[in-house]
């Protein structure tokens, strides 16, 4: 009875391996321990954003520095572009920088001729530097300096128009800047009172025009304010090259009113009538949707502005009446009647 258990046992094995229909056991292959090959990585070009470099000199005033990087940063930002600050430029870095449109250089000269030759697809902006040409790819702002003609013809009016007498002087440098700024000076004058004669006494030639040598320190310069005020003069204008804080004063203290290019403190202000200033930021802001846009070639003069206006003496309409006369200057109605 063993013996046949044990028989029966073995075939009922042997024909469950046979079953049809049974899934069989396929071995799994061994994980390959090959080293792969790694695929070769792809170059992906990085789109690089439109940039504008600004040259300033390393000495200029920080307060002014920071205003002129300011004022690109945010054309430059409403552009979609990048702004750069630089302090010098060579034509390896126009030809080699990536994505440089634009250029916006200050005196002194970093040598934009050569640049602007050098990197063609370039727009380049020179501003208040003498001596350059406008280019297809070059523009100028000022190029002459600021509009000292303009200037001193629109003080003149102004002086003339607070003067009932028509008191009026003038302190320049002796240069031919300064006796430029005379005559314009004096024909402005002219322009508003004609003849602009004396109707009290003590009658002097008006306007007094007092020049002061190159040679002369700047610690004597408060002495030709008494000077005018021997002479009765009301109104003065200083010329910018020479008006220091002191000389400004000692005209305050002599109770002339000034007119000049800066309010040099708020201590002088009752005294002060106007600063009139060249204003080369809105000359930028104005020419550099052009230079975005590849349209060089431009050269425009640098404007004036009236700043610090005291409305105690430059009334409202007397202030109609100068920012007319400016505007006339600047389109060129209104001829100084002085060559440059």
């Amino acid at each position: 009875m063993r013996i046949r258990f044990a028989s029966i046992l073995l075939l009922i094995l042997l024909t469950a391996c046979t079953i049809p229909g049974r899934p069989k056991l396929t071995p799994t292959p061994a994980a390959s321990t090959a080293p792969q090959p790694t695929p070769s990585p792809t170059t992906e070009s990085t789109a690089v954003s439109p940039l504008v470099i600004l040259v300033i000199p390393a000495d200029m005033p920080q307060d002014q520095s920071n205003l002129y990087q300011s004022i690109v940063y945010d054309l430059a930002q409403q552009a979609g572009m990048r702004s750069q600050p630089r302090n010098a430029l060579t034509v390896s870095d126009v030809s080699t920088e990536p994505g440089l449109k634009v250029v916006i250089a200050l005196p002194p000269d970093p040598g934009l001729a050569g640049l602007a030759a050098a990197a063609p697809q370039v727009q380049f902006l020179g501003v208040g530097i003498p001596g350059l040409t406008a280019a297809a790819n070059l523009s100028l702002i000022g190029t002459s300096g600021k509009p000292i003609d303009q200037q001193a013809f629109l003080a003149g009016y102004i002086a003339a128009m607070l003067s009932p007498d028509y008191r009026v002087g003038i302190i320049t440098q002796d240069s031919p800047e300064g006796l430029l700024a005379e005559q314009a000076f004096t024909n402005g004058l002219h322009f508003f009172c004609g003849l602009c004669r004396q109707a009290f006494l003590p009658i002097y030639s008006y306007p007094v025009h007092l020049e002061i040598e190159t040679d002369v320190p700047e610690g004597q310069y408060p002495a030709y304010a008494d000077v005018l005020a021997r002479y009765q003069v009301e109104v003065a204008f200083v010329y910018a090259d020479i008006a220091t804080p002191d000389l400004l004063d000692n005209l305050f203290q002599n109770e002339i009113k000034i007119i000049s290019e800066t309010l040099p403190s708020e201590d002088l202000r009752p005294g002060w009538v106007v600063s009139i200033q060249p204003e080369v930021i809105s000359a930028i802001q104005k020419i550099f949707p052009d230079l975005v846009a590849g349209q060089g070639g431009q050269n425009l003069s640098t404007p004036l502005l009236l700043a610090d206006i005291n409305p105690d003496l430059l009334t409202e309409g007397k202030q109609r009446l100068v920012e007319e006369m400016l505007s006339d200057l600047q389109a060129g109605f209104i001829d100084p009647g002085v060559n440059p």
